[in-house]
């Protein structure tokens, strides 16, 4: 049997590397473990992957894709960008400190770190090209920044997780907010380190105005909001984190009509973009929980558990172990959300 989910395994990887879809490659390789199994009704290939998206909390998904794309439509990002750079424009690394800041606070608005890597391809990438840095160096920082994204609540990978492994998600919205914060401090830091070697400058040498800072946090004092509803609604038991993207969508549209910068098309885009993301995010989704399936039926997450023990009695060991191949499994696979 173990045989058998072996060759599963590695047409999947195979696929993979081929830079075949994720959720192409996942169900390839199921399939091929019900064409070989014996005794193992091919329906079942069917249900499982129909069930792993029956789930009420999965609609916290396209709730907080939705409210996260608004927030780049009405504006909000680029109010929360301008406040990132009062903060941070004294500090080594000018834009670069921008970057990392606005991918911390944008884990409490979009949860996708997709999203904001997009939007800070666009927005700070150039911009940062502009003011001395490489390209390289600009690039890093936003891939490497926008992995503080989901740590943040509401992070839509926390989600898809707490769904999968059956684990309570307010408990992870909270649990991630100190992973979060350290990861973002320690970016900072090294971004310093580098900036003051290859000589790039602060955006500004002199203090900031009262005013000025007056200026730069009025308008994001309301979308700076949002995650502690979110974090206090649910913490406090007010909504579920399903319901929490509900009240994110609300929010986000009444943040638009008060600053009218969203149109009747951009609502309709909007909503496109959230469509297509959604779809491929829950394909994924389905694919990966028929697979468990077909690997907690083989018993296969106790034998490697089993043998790692064996020859594994030290707990940092074991975590290292986890966390490289962790690392080599994100190097091929495609990042969603």
């Amino acid at each position: 049997m173990n045989q058998i989910v072996a060759i599963s395994a590695i047409v999947m990887l195979a696929l993979l590397f081929l830079k075949i879809p994720v959720f192409v490659s996942v169900l390839a390789g199921l399939a091929v473990y019900f064409w070989l199994m014996p005794n193992v009704n091919a329906v079942v290939y069917a249900q499982q992957t129909i069930a792993g998206v029956e789930s009420i909390s999965l609609l916290a998904v396209p709730f907080f894709v939705f409210a996260g794309i608004l927030m780049n439509d009405t504006g909000v990002t680029r109010r929360i960008m301008d406040f990132c750079a009062i903060l941070t424009g004294r500090m080594s690394g000018g834009l670069a400190q921008v970057n990392v800041l606005l991918s911390t606070l944008m884990g409490g608005l979009s949860g996708s770190n997709i999203a904001d890597a997009a939007m800070e391809a666009k927005m700070l990438v150039p911009e940062m090209e502009n003011k001395g840095f490489s390209k390289e160096f600009s690039t890093v920082v936003t891939a490497v920044s926008s992995m503080i994204t989901p740590l943040i609540p509401p992070g839509i990978a926390m989600i898809l997780y707490g769904c999968i492994a059956n684990i309570s998600i307010g408990k992870l919205f909270i649990s991630g907010i100190g992973v979060g914060i350290v990861l973002c401090i320690s970016l900072m830091i090294m971004v310093s380190i580098i900036s003051k070697r290859r000589g790039y400058v602060p955006i500004r040498k002199e203090k900031i105005s009262t005013r000025e800072f007056q200026g730069a946090v009025k308008p994001a004092i309301l979308p700076l909001l949002l995650p502690i509803i979110i974090i206090g609604g649910v913490r406090l038991g007010i909504f579920t984190a399903t319901e929490a993207g509900a009240v994110a969508i609300i929010y986000a549209l009444l943040l638009g009509m008060l600053y009218r910068e969203m149109r009747g098309k951009d609502l309709i885009n909007s909503l496109k973009e959230t469509v297509t993301t959604t779809a491929s995010i829950m394909l994924i989704v389905a694919a990966a929980s028929a697979f468990a399936w077909a690997l907690t039926k083989e018993r296969i997450p106790q034998q490697l558990t089993e043998w790692m023990v064996s020859f594994i009695d030290n707990k940092y060991v074991f975590l290292i172990i986890v966390n490289i191949f962790l690392i080599l499994v994100g190097m091929f696979k495609e990042t969603r959300p």
